[in-house]
This record gives structure tokens, sequence and C-alpha cells, in this order.
């Protein structure tokens, strides 16, 4: 499959975008849960730290120890993460369930740091730079764009917050998956009206 392919026909006989189709992983996120609008700071704080993790590597990684993030992050409630000190890092650190690389561990404990002391809550901030709706949906995966000026203006105002692993490129796949933006191509069956 190519960049500027459209949507792919799933042995399921359901028109889904190129990436959605396979392995299960990828098809069960594409289809009940990639676009869909997520609200609550903990549920965003857990996508922030997620695309911040997944920052150089594929995301079927991060989905695959999505799990494992959840146990290690303490739900990802942003209340007890912002509490982990030295001994917490350390287990994190040593926990095969998540990616352990330091500075993303950091960054996500400094990160629940910001957001429990965020004005307004995390979910305010993010959903403030949502595109005006009615963007035209995009027929092949060549037309998404990777990043936009809204992505950057988030990027941003999350760093001059404090938050850290969140360029333009990371806050736009962040709106994608929160719902922001719906990038769900047009012959999509998600984009089409199979939504739940």
């Amino acid at each position: 499959m190519t960049a500027a392919d459209g949507a792919v026909l799933g042995a399921d006989g359901l028109r889904r975008c190129g990436w959605g189709d396979s392995p299960e992983d990828y098809r069960f996120y594409h289809d009940t849960e990639w676009g869909r609008p997520v609200h609550g700071d903990d549920a965003l704080f857990e996508r922030v730290s997620l695309e911040a993790f997944q920052s150089g590597l594929s995301w079927l990684t991060i989905l695959r120890r999505r799990e494992g993030f959840r146990a290690a992050f303490a739900g990802f409630e942003i209340a007890k993460v912002a509490e982990f000190g030295e001994a917490e890092q350390e287990r994190l650190l040593a926990d095969p369930g998540i990616i352990r690389n330091r500075a993303k561990i950091e960054a996500a404990i400094s990160n629940a740091r910001v957001a429990r002391d965020l004005e307004g809550g995390l979910d305010a901030l993010i959903w403030g730079f949502a595109p005006e709706p009615g963007r035209p949906a995009p027929r092949a995966l060549g037309e998404v764009p990777a990043v936009t000026p809204e992505s950057t203006a988030l990027a941003k105002a999350l760093k001059k917050e404090g938050f850290r692993f969140v360029g333009p490129t990371t806050a736009y796949a962040l709106m994608q998956a929160c719902g922001l933006v719906d990038d769900h191509l047009a012959d999509c069956h998600v984009r089409t009206g199979a939504r739940g």
C-alpha cells in the first residue's frame, strides 16, 4: 500500500483506512477508538503520555503494551502519577511491560505535575485547539497532514505550560487519536456512519 491509497476492503467486508485493517490490534483501535472524542483530564493525560512514548517507535508497540502502561502509571491518574518519586522512576525503568526510556518516563511524571497544576485543566487546554469542523474528508492517506497550524499552536501552548515530548507532529497525532480532527478517509466505514 502506498501513502496515496484510499480505504481498503477488509476481510470482514468493511472499508477502513489502510493502516487500520491489519493486524487485529490496529483494526480494533481504528474501529472503536481512533478519531472519537476523548474528554477528561486523566483520559487525555494517558493519550499525551502514550503519544510521547510512541515517539520514534511504531504505534503498534504502544498499543500492545497499553495495559502494561496503565498498570505501571496508576491508570494514568494525574494526581497519583504527579506524586511519583525516585523509587517509582526506578520501578518503571525495570518494568518490562512498558517502554523503559528514562527521558520519556521522567517526562510523563513531570507532565503529570504540570497537568495537576494546570489552571482550567488539560481537557480545556487541548480542546481549545480543535479546528473548526467542516474540513473535507481525506480521500487518500496522502491527503492526511502530519502537522497543522492548530497542532503547532497546541504544541507551543503545551510546551509553554511545561509539558515535554509534545512537538507539532505528536500534537497532531494526539488531535487525531482524541477526535479533535476526523482523519478517517472519506470511504472508511467509521467515517461513513458505522460509529457507535
